[in-house]
């Protein structure tokens, strides 16, 4: 078994394509803008993001149909230099919540949430410093 995506189910498809597009930099698998499916991957590493339409699911299912509401997710990247990736976003659009600031001895992380709301976590392990 090999874990293919985590996909996140969303409502405004677009403004989601962009975030994880443009402001983080993650490179689209189709370039299908307008959904009701992409896959995002990182310039390195096999594991992905993926946005379906909230509303093709819910015709699927037939139960997914109500807005999500709280914390329902947690995506979580690593990136080298934290400060550096925070400013560049920052810089395109993103709105950071939290940080960047120290997890524990061995991390500093930010937070911002993406246009549905779901969290995500950037993170820089330290150990991988020197």
């Amino acid at each position: 078994m090999e874990l293919a995506q985590v996909r996140l189910l969303v409502t405004d498809f677009a403004a989601c394509y962009r975030f994880y597009g443009e402001v983080l930099g993650l490179r689209p698998q189709s370039g299908a803008s307008a959904g009701p499916y992409e896959k995002f991957s990182p310039a390195v590493g096999s594991a992905g993001i993926a946005l379906q339409d909230r509303g093709m699911m819910a015709s699927v299912l037939g139960e997914l149909g109500a807005a999500a509401t709280g914390y329902r997710s947690l995506v979580v990247l690593r990136v080298d230099d934290l400060d550096a990736y925070c400013e560049e976003i920052v810089g395109r659009g993103a709105v950071l919540v939290h940080g960047p600031a120290a997890m524990t001895d061995r991390m500093r992380v930010a937070h911002l949430k993406d246009p549905e709301g779901n969290l995500v976590e950037l993170q820089e392990w330290l150990l991988l410093r020197g």
